[in-house]
């Protein structure tokens, strides 16, 4: 049988890049800045939380530490192609999430106040160790770039090719500097997003101009202190959470989710705050109880905030969020693909009301969702 590959060209997929002259530079280094991750060094891979902490959560959050959700790195050229070269030492395939998505990059155009696509760097599927990868341009100008890490894949080092002699420079600075902090589940962390720019916290940042960190845990976020005395000690803007997904039960998230909240609050006594439940559509009578009550004490921590005079603090109602969809004719059960990870529509989704709640919080004005 023939490969698509043969049958249909727009589908082929080259790992390495030849017949064409770049100079290759490491991301790690000045005009490059890199965003939503440690900086590290050379001969480490990049980390959303330092090995040492990872280590003291649980093995789940330590395997997934090097895992680059939410990593970007921005610059200016005016080279007419852009290359990316990854040094990456696993390779995450999952049944319901693109390969793009859990281990490709994909790179944005800042114009103005819109951040429009650009192009995605496909990783071949038969990859080992990295992948090389180019996106080209119509012309030669200055282009403000932004390139996604991906949302599951280690990456200990990134490579960026340019044309000899092409413009580098730094890229514009996010209007919002310090960064929303966001914890949670594998939702959070981007499953199942076709491409790393369709995460939701990918997408609020492009509607809002803010910079954002990734501490989604994809089944380890279970709320343990040592995690939230780690968020807690964090420059953030705005802390979101979200990890009921992940709790064992709902006696577990009583036991941890109030607490985790507060200490977050006891060193950040003015911090905007945003509490929500998750998203999942119940597919059984049992899984919706089991969502009422993992709901109900996610609105108690709320409620006994505002009984202590917090002001700084909202309430997401996870079970709502997909029904922006219903004056446009569509239902709930078109934004997952397999009733608890979202799909790029339920990603959209999440980020409208996740990024109306955040704008206001934040004083800041949506664009146009990209």
């Amino acid at each position: 049988m023939s490969k698509i590959s043969e049958i249909d060209r727009n589908l082929a997929v080259r790992g390495k890049i030849e017949g064409v002259e770049l100079c290759f530079r490491n991301a790690r280094q000045e005009p490059f800045a890199v965003y939503g991750l440690l900086p590290g060094g050379e001969h480490e891979p990049f980390r959303r939380i330092p090995q040492q902490t990872a280590q003291a959560v649980n093995e789940g959050v330590l395997a997934l530490h090097t895992n680059t959700a939410g990593g970007r790195v921005r610059f200016q050229t005016d080279s007419a192609c852009v290359a990316i070269r990854a040094k990456m030492p696993e390779k995450c395939l999952m049944p319901h999430m693109t390969f793009l998505g859990s281990s490709g990059f994909d790179l944005y155009l800042t114009e103005g106040t819109a951040c429009r696509y650009a192009g995605s760097f496909m990783p071949p599927v038969d990859r080992m160790g990295g992948y090389e990868s180019m996106i080209r341009f119509p012309d030669r100008a200055l282009r403000d770039v932004t390139i996604n890490f991906p949302l599951y894949d280690a990456v200990d080092e990134l490579f960026i090719g340019l044309e000899p002699g092409a413009a580098l420079q730094s890229g514009g600075r996010y209007r919002t500097e310090q960064p929303v902090i966001y914890y949670g589940s594998s939702i959070t962390q981007g499953g199942c997003a076709s491409r790393p720019g369709n995460s939701y916290q990918a997408v609020i940042s492009r509607m809002l101009d803010c910079d954002y960190r990734n501490l989604g845990w994809s089944g380890s976020a279970r709320g343990e202190r040592v995690m939230a005395e780690y968020i807690a000690a964090q420059p953030m803007s705005l802390f979101f959470m979200d990890y009921d997904h992940n709790s064992p039960s709902a006696e577990h998230l009583a036991q941890t989710h109030e607490a985790f909240f507060l200490s977050v609050r006891e060193k950040n006594p003015d911090l905007p705050v945003i509490l929500a439940s998750k998203t999942d559509l119940p597919l059984s009578s049992q899984a919706a109880r089991e969502r009422d009550e993992r709901r109900r004490i996610v609105s108690r921590t709320y409620e006994n905030a505002l009984r202590r005079g917090d002001r700084n603090v909202r309430l997401i109602d996870g079970g709502t969020v997909f029904s922006c969809l219903e004056a446009q004719g569509l239902t709930a059960d078109s934004c997952t693909v397999d009733g608890c990870h979202p799909n790029d529509l339920g990603f959209l989704c999440m980020a409208q009301v996740f990024g109306r709640e955040i704008g206001e919080m934040l004083g800041r004005q949506q664009h146009t969702a990209p």
